[in-house]
């Protein structure tokens, strides 16, 4: 008798384990998997959005470029070919909320300084202030990784066009003399494709956790 209901104990304990494999398998079949939007002009409060792409649906992405980094070298949209990347926009010289911008560049920097799918570019707001040697110094100030993070310079136009038209960054395009010039929180989490996928301020240590998870989130989408 006592070998019979042996015999039922080891198939309940067989029962039980099956049992949790499939309920196991069923949640992770069954559990959302988390997408980042894919962000769109029309998808941006429209004062962040140049008049001319306001209405765009689809088909967004950063437009090509070409700038200087702190090392003097031409960096273009190839830089960032196949990578990840996060874009903010600064000045050496600020003193409001670029340093703290600066330093959770410098704390993303960390997290993905031995990750070869993710970098960092930061453009200068005041290229004519800016120069290579301006950039080579603060980034030696700052623990700039040149590997990982571009500080890039050049044409005042280009690099404003960046953050009005691709960047989606900015409310207004600095023309309205010589010393107006945009200014933004903004940090921009940019997928493989050049396409947004998300916005976040860069003086929040909250919105910085929330970029970095989100790039974790970015890396398990298929290339």
């Amino acid at each position: 008798m006592l070998n019979f209901f042996k015999g039922y104990k080891y198939i309940g304990i067989t029962l039980a384990i099956l049992s949790v494999i499939i309920i196991t398998t069923f949640y992770f079949i069954l559990k959302p998997v988390e997408v980042l939007p894919i962000y769109q002009p029309a998808m941006v409060n429209y004062e962040m959005v140049d008049s001319t792409i306001q209405h765009q649906k689809k088909y967004h992405k950063i437009a090509d470029f070409s700038l200087t980094n702190q090392n003097g070298e031409t960096i273009t949209q190839d830089t960032y070919k196949d990578k990840i990347y996060v874009a903010d926009f600064f000045f050496t010289t600020c003193q409001t909320i670029c340093p703290i911008m600066t330093d959770h560049m410098y704390q993303i920097q960390k997290n993905i300084k031995n990750d070869d799918e993710v970098m960092l570019l930061s453009h200068t707001v005041t290229p004519n202030i800016d120069s290579v040697a301006q950039l080579k110094k603060y980034a030696l100030e700052k623990g700039v990784i040149d590997s990982k993070w571009n500080l890039v310079t050049g044409n005042k136009k280009q690099i404003y066009e960046l953050a009005r038209k691709s960047y989606l960054a900015v409310k207004t395009n600095g023309d309205g003399g010589p010393f107006d010039m945009i200014h933004t929180e903004n940090f921009m989490l940019i997928d493989k494709k050049q396409q947004i996928r998300g916005f976040y301020d860069g003086t929040k240590p909250e919105e910085i956790d929330r970029l970095l998870h989100d790039i974790e989130v970015l890396k398990q989408e298929n290339p």
